[in-house]
C-alpha cells in the first residue's frame, strides 16, 4: 500500500498546497459578496481594479514577452490583440470568439514571418 501512496503523493501535495488554499479564499469571497449589490460603489470599484490589473498583465505580456512569444514580432502580437478585441466586440461580446481570433492571428503571423 505504501507504493500506491507514494505514487499519489505528488497529486495529494498539489491538492493540499495548490488547490485548497486558493479555494478557501474563493469560497470566502463568495460568502462575503453574496449580500452586496452589483451596482454599489465598492463592487464597481473592485471590478474596475480587477479589469485594470488584467489589462496591465496583458500589456506586459505583449510588450515584454519572454520565451517562445518573444520570437514573434511586436507588430504581430499587437495585431493579434486588436483582432481579438474587435472579434469580441463584433461577435456579440463573445470571449471565446475574441480569444480564438486573437490566437489564430498570432499563430498565422508567427508562421508567416518565420525564417
Amino acid at each position: 500500500m505504501s507504493a500506491a501512496f507514494s505514487q499519489l503523493g505528488p497529486y495529494l501535495a498539489l491538492i493540499l498546497v495548490g488547490f485548497l488554499p486558493n479555494e478557501i479564499w474563493r469560497l470566502l469571497g463568495l460568502l462575503v459578496a453574496r449580500g452586496l449589490n452589483e451596482d454599489s460603489e465598492i463592487v464597481v470599484w473592485v471590478r474596475a481594479v480587477a479589469t485594470a490589473i488584467l489589462a496591465g498583465v496583458i500589456a506586459q505580456l505583449i510588450v515584454t514577452s519572454s520565451g517562445a512569444l518573444a520570437t514573434i514580432p511586436l507588430a504581430v502580437r499587437v495585431a493579434a490583440v486588436v483582432a481579438g478585441f474587435l472579434a469580441f466586440l463584433l461577435i456579440r461580446r463573445s470571449v471565446f470568439a475574441g480569444v480564438a481570433i486573437g490566437e489564430a492571428v498570432l499563430i498565422v503571423g508567427a508562421f508567416a514571418l518565420a525564417p
